[in-house]
């Protein structure tokens, strides 16, 4: 049979996997001959042979890949043979292409490299930046495409002559993987006692090192120690979870009095000593993302959760994902693994800011010299009904796109104002940015700059648009206005809850012309009539939307003021009700006096009183009222601990839903007031507070379906979305989702990017893509 020569172009995650060394045995199997190179696109393989074994050739890179690569397209072309070609070869010459190779995300140590680092007579032995293609940084410390160490921040250690041997040989696991390292030639770390260090100076007089320097960190967590981390994509706090006093010190000196702190193991034996696994949330928290997994605890064990996570049933777990943490966090032991920074700051990534910042809150610290590019938190997940949600998307899943059905012009979205992350679109890519955070402040808006600088020099991308939120006085929209006048290009700003629509459509590649019923639960969002929004439900597409119902107005005294404190809420709830504020309320007793004659004052006289419709402020209304929580120390508190009674009443007692009253006018409106007014009788009768919030709870779910109900029958609608950031809620998502199954619909949760405001970017780019193509139609 006559030879044949094809081009091979292989796009998506096949950089810094280990492919190219995959390809090449394949080549040596099929008696192949040719060449296989990284470019700016992906993989590009030149491969000689007969026609039958060059189809297997391409069947196996299709089905056969490594595990880390994610392959989006084979494409081939026939080109003219070469006649002096005499094997396959790989090829490490690149090509100047415009950047469409995909970026992996930092992955876990695999068990190869655990195996090394616990074998004394292995040369990596206890070597704390060991990896290869199979697991190890890569975002984090990629500069440039295509992804080769001159273009990582690897470029600062030259190899030795066995890492050399290794780096080149293809039949070597450790084949041109870039962060490729020993004790002899690569990265080290250190650890300095606060005491010791000069202000400024990272490296004390006599530093403990590498071997030392790990057993120092033990030490001082087993003394009851904080150890600031330098870790993969920044740093992280870290102390003895058992150790309450370590806890209770860690939380007062990062700021952080309540809100629950991330947990790390060495394995998930340890895991199920305190916290119940399904098999799916054991296989995620053992993926190669390692993610932070939400688990429910174990009852009536482990004292020492309620300081790690208090009034609350779950608890954040990760196991060690690199080798230094695995070096760190024995079996049997339970480390705070928090990230690196006081309370709304962003974390802190660079040795001397970190020396800086973390000073006051760690007696230690653990600095390494393998810069960081990219900061990269910890992703945060949970399974609800074997389905993942995703609360925080981060390290192990950024930057890989959300792959769309057709192409887009290059635009930047900026997303909102907490939980912060940008998407810069390219083709029928969205590439979602690491988390940001809150911002609250010039150091998270600069980190959003570094993240929009970062995003746009990998892939080589002009914006041609920017796309922001609606709200006026947003720092990320003041911050799009000024990048849109500098670039001269236009701003386009998009209405806050059609964008969390939008990013379930954009996640779930549903065709742009196609509405569906969004229903979006949140604490805030600024509607088209100057108002709160925040409990929609929305006829809507990527090109436009309706707003065909939603929750009915109540007045918020202060605006924002009531985020923080929920009694707040509730006093404007009873107000609007027309209930006097009787002391026999847990929200009036809980108020000064004083305050509670000037919200008073301001209520009458509607005096900075914002109307609301958020379902995140009646979630804190119901919780103050039934004296769950009446201030937050963190967002969504009152209702996360409101969940935490309502489920535990759930699942032992079979509770009706408070009656459902809904407007019929041109915009339907879901009665609060009549719902405050249940709630207040259940209260004077005495019934128990659990009982209240699981009514309470079973009644917005039965909301959702008699109002989507509703839109079906007017607008033939069967798809109803779930997004916002009340769907974090475990309790209120998992019984919405079945008793609309039970109606018939078909139900769009977020399985990809979160409900919250960390996905806002997405839907804001999918928006802006479709809208501008629906007007020039």
């Amino acid at each position: 049979m006559r030879p044949e020569r094809w081009r091979v172009r292989v796009k998506g995650v096949v950089q810094g996997v280990g492919f190219r060394p995959f390809v090449w045995r394949l080549a040596q199997t099929e008696g192949l001959t040719g060449w296989v190179r990284n470019d700016s696109i992906g993989v590009l393989v030149e491969v000689q042979g007969g026609s039958d074994r060059l189809s297997q050739f391409c069947d196996q890179i299709r089905n056969e890949a490594p595990p880390l690569s994610i392959v989006s397209d084979v494409l081939v072309e026939v080109i003219e043979r070469k006649h002096d070609e005499l094997s396959f070869q790989i090829d490490i010459c690149q090509t100047d292409a415009d950047p469409h190779a995909l970026v992996s995300p930092d992955v876990g140590i695999c068990a190869e490299c655990l195996s090394e680092i616990n074998d004394p007579a292995n040369r990596r032995y206890r070597y704390p930046f060991t990896n290869c293609t199979a697991c190890g940084p890569r975002y984090t410390i990629i500069t440039d495409l295509p992804y080769d160490r001159p273009s990582t921040t690897m470029v600062d250690f030259a190899m030795c002559p066995t890492c050399d041997r290794e780096y080149n040989d293809p039949t070597d696991r450790r084949f041109h993987a870039q962060p490729n390292a020993c004790p002899d030639c690569g990265p080290s770390v250190w650890f300095v006692k606060i005491g010791d260090v000069k202000s400024g100076d990272v490296e004390s007089k006599k530093p403990a090192w590498n071997g030392d320097a790990i057993e120092s960190v033990k030490q001082t967590i087993a003394e009851g120690g904080i150890v600031a981390i330098k870790g993969v994509g920044g740093f992280h706090l870290a102390c003895d979870a058992r150790n309450c006093d370590a806890v209770t010190a860690l939380r007062a000196r990062k700021q952080r009095v309540e809100k629950p702190l991330a947990v790390m193991v060495a394995d998930v034996v340890t895991c199920e000593t305190f916290a119940i696994l399904s098999d799916s949330e054991r296989a995620l928290i053992e993926s190669q993302q390692r993610p932070i997994v939400l688990l429910r605890r174990r009852g009536g064990v482990n004292l020492w959760c309620d300081a790690v996570a208090p009034g609350n049933d779950f608890i954040g777990v990760m196991l060690a994902y690199s080798p230094l943490h695995a070096l760190l966090v024995e079996p049997g032991q339970v480390w705070v693994m928090t990230s690196g920074n006081l309370s709304d700051e962003p974390i802190a990534y660079e040795n001397e800011d970190a020396m800086e910042r973390l000073a006051t809150i760690a007696d230690a610290l653990l600095f390494h010299d393998r810069r960081i590019e990219t900061v990269c938190d910890d992703s945060v997940l949970r399974v609800l009904d074997e389905t993942v949600l995703p609360i925080r998307r981060s390290r192990g899943y950024a930057p890989l796109p959300i792959t769309v059905p057709t192409d887009g012009p290059p635009l930047l979205a900026v997303g909102g104002e907490i939980k912060a992350t940008v998407c810069l679109n390219k083709g029928n890519q969205c590439f979602l940015s690491q988390h940001i955070g809150d911002m609250g402040n010039q150091e998270t808006l600069l980190a959003m700059e570094r993240a929009v600088d970062h995003l746009v020099r990998l892939y080589c991308v002009e914006p041609e648009l920017v796309v922001a939120d609606l709200h006026p006085g947003y720092l990320s929209t003041a911050w799009a206005e000024r990048f849109s006048i500098n670039r001269g290009i236009p701003l386009q700003r998009v209405q806050h809850h059609h964008a969390h629509v939008a990013s379930l459509l954009a996640e779930h590649s549903i065709s742009p012309e196609v509405k569906i019923i969004g229903v979006c639960f949140d604490g805030t969002g600024y509607g088209t009539d100057g108002a709160i929004w925040g409990g929609e439900w929305l006829i809507a597409n990527a090109c436009d939307f309706q707003r065909y119902a939603h929750l009915s107005y109540v007045p918020l005294p202060g605006g924002d003021a009531c985020i923080r404190h929920p009694a707040r809420s509730a006093l404007a709830g009873l107000y609007q009700a027309g209930i006097s504020w009787s002391e026999s309320f847990a929200c009036v007793e809980a108020t000064a006096s004083t305050d509670q004659r000037l919200l008073e004052q301001q209520l009458q006289r509607n005096f900075r009183c914002i109307p609301s419709s958020s379902m995140g402020r009646l979630f804190d209304a119901v919780a103050s009222l039934c004296g769950v929580r009446h201030q937050v120390s963190y967002e969504g508190q009152a209702a996360m601990e409101s969940e935490a009674i309502a489920a535990r009443t759930m699942e032992t007692t079979d509770l009706p839903p408070y009656e459902i009253v809904v407007s019929d006018h041109e915009v339907r409106r879901f009665d609060a007031e009549h719902l405050i007014h249940q709630v207040v009788s259940d209260l004077r009768r005495h019934r128990s507070v659990a009982e209240i919030l699981a009514r309470f709870h079973l009644t917005i779910a039965e909301a959702i379906v008699r109002i989507s109900n509703d839109a079906r029958a007017e607008h033939s609608i069967e798809h109803v979305g779930l997004t916002g950031g009340v769907f974090q809620n475990a309790l209120l998502t998992q019984y919405a989702r079945k008793r609309l199954t039970e109606e018939g619909f078909e139900v769009l949760t977020h399985t990809t990017v979160p409900p919250n405001d960390g996905g806002l970017a997405l839907g804001q780019a999918w928006i802006a893509r479709h809208s501008n193509q629906h007007k020039q139609a």
